[in-house]
C-alpha cells in the first residue's frame, strides 16, 4: 500500500491531491475517503471513477495548517471484503 500523504508527513497546504494505493482492485463507487481533524469530518471526498482499479484518489480544497487524519473505507470489487484505515498528517503554516 502507498498513499500521499504518506503517514506522518508534512506538506504544504496547497497541496490538494490525496490518494491511497492498494494491493488489488478496489470498488470505487462504494468506497470513501475523508479528512478529519480532531475526529470531525472537514471535507468529505469524492473519489475519481477514473483513476487506476486499486488507487483511491481524489482532490480537496487547500486546508489551513493544522493535524488531520485521512480516513479511508474501501470495499473489494466482490463486495466482499470491506477494509478501513487513516492516515496522519500535518499541513505546515
Amino acid at each position: 500500500m502507498d498513499s500521499a500523504p504518506k503517514a506522518s508527513a508534512m506538506i504544504e497546504g496547497r497541496s490538494s491531491e490525496f490518494f491511497v494505493r492498494f494491493d488489488r482492485p478496489v470498488d470505487h463507487v462504494h468506497s470513501q475517503l475523508a479528512i478529519t481533524r480532531n475526529g470531525q469530518v472537514v471535507e468529505k471526498l469524492v473519489p475519481r471513477l477514473e483513476s487506476a482499479p486499486e488507487v483511491l484518489y481524489a482532490r480537496a480544497p487547500t486546508l489551513p495548517a493544522g493535524d488531520y487524519n485521512l480516513n479511508w473505507q474501501v470495499k473489494t470489487m466482490t463486495g466482499v471484503e470491506v477494509s478501513q484505515g487513516n492516515i496522519p498528517f500535518t499541513v505546515k503554516p
